[in-house]
């Protein structure tokens, strides 16, 4: 017997940063795990405090929208945000921005063309300190900008 797995869109709201995108939602490809759980597919953007990998609970509303009201399991994992510097040695280059991180085997998404944010992750077991190392140094010689988008004590420990 074939055991399908139920693909939704979850919704997180949260409050639009100042000098950022006007955006004020976003959602995620999870896999439903309970009736009102899922664990979450993609990485995410905007959305902080969660990662690729872990569970959310939510609540449909009446048009059938999945809203999240909350995470309710980790899995180790780390969302990393990565923003080439247009007038950099990367340009406006995504796929150098992946070439960077290929040796860590971690990978992510590209937001667009247009705003080339690449949302990475790094899974538990992740070699953080590495990876903490690369962000740095591409950060000092303007290879790009980041931010942590959702880190573990393992990350902040490495």
């Amino acid at each position: 017997m074939e055991n399908t797995v139920e693909e939704i869109k979850v919704w997180f709201r949260f409050i639009p940063r100042e000098e950022w995108m006007p955006m004020d939602t976003e959602g995620l490809w999870a896999a439903k795990v309970g009736p009102d759980t899922a664990s979450v597919r993609n990485a995410p953007f905007f959305q902080d405090g969660v990662a690729e990998g872990d569970v959310v609970r939510f609540r449909t509303d009446s048009d059938g929208i999945h809203w999240a009201v909350g995470r309710v399991g980790s899995s180790g994992s780390c969302t990393i945000r990565v923003v080439p510097v247009p007038t950099g040695p990367l340009g406006r280059s995504a796929a150098a921005v992946h070439q960077h991180f290929s040796p860590f085997g971690i990978g992510g998404e590209v937001f667009s063309a247009e705003f080339p944010m690449v949302a990475l992750t790094a899974p538990a077991g992740s070699d953080f300190t590495g990876i903490k190392a690369l962000l740095v140094r591409g950060q000092e010689e303007g290879w790009w900008h980041y931010e942590m988008g959702c880190a573990t004590a393992d990350w902040w420990s490495a």
